[in-house]
């Protein structure tokens, strides 16, 4: 596998059909989570918010792969239904539009589990002092 410095240098190694999704899968992340922290991580984009993972997605040949924990697609199972899945993952074949409305909903969701987290931990800190 080969390895990447930033996203920009990962999204840069595919087609420009490939990196036009993965340019608007970066933005719906980046719009849904602004605070979040981009890196690369199992050699594909990365995304960690309040220190913890968010989602991370990979372009291959023949789709986007979108992984947001089992978390985050269990909550829309309905919704990701019509695409391939595993647990956490969910393929958007490259010949499709992206459902970039549905990726912030996951994005937004996935915000929402870390901050509640982040707080219970928080708590429970403050519960040991």
């Amino acid at each position: 596998m080969k390895s990447f410095a930033t996203v920009d240098e990962y999204i840069a190694s595919f087609s420009k059909v490939t990196q036009q999704l993965l340019k608007q899968m970066r933005s719906a992340i980046k719009a849904a989570a602004p605070k979040a922290d981009e890196s690369i991580s199992y050699g594909m984009p990365a995304y960690k918010y309040l220190n913890k993972p968010l989602v991370y997605f990979g372009g291959y040949e023949k789709h986007i792969g979108f992984y947001a924990t089992p978390t985050g697609h269990a909550a829309f199972k309905k919704e990701l239904a019509k695409y391939k899945q595993g647990k956490g993952s969910v393929q958007f074949p490259v010949d499709q539009k992206l459902p970039l409305s549905l990726i912030k909903k996951i994005v937004k969701l996935r915000v929402k589990e870390n901050e509640l987290k982040a707080s219970l931990k928080i708590k429970a800190i403050k519960k040991g002092i």
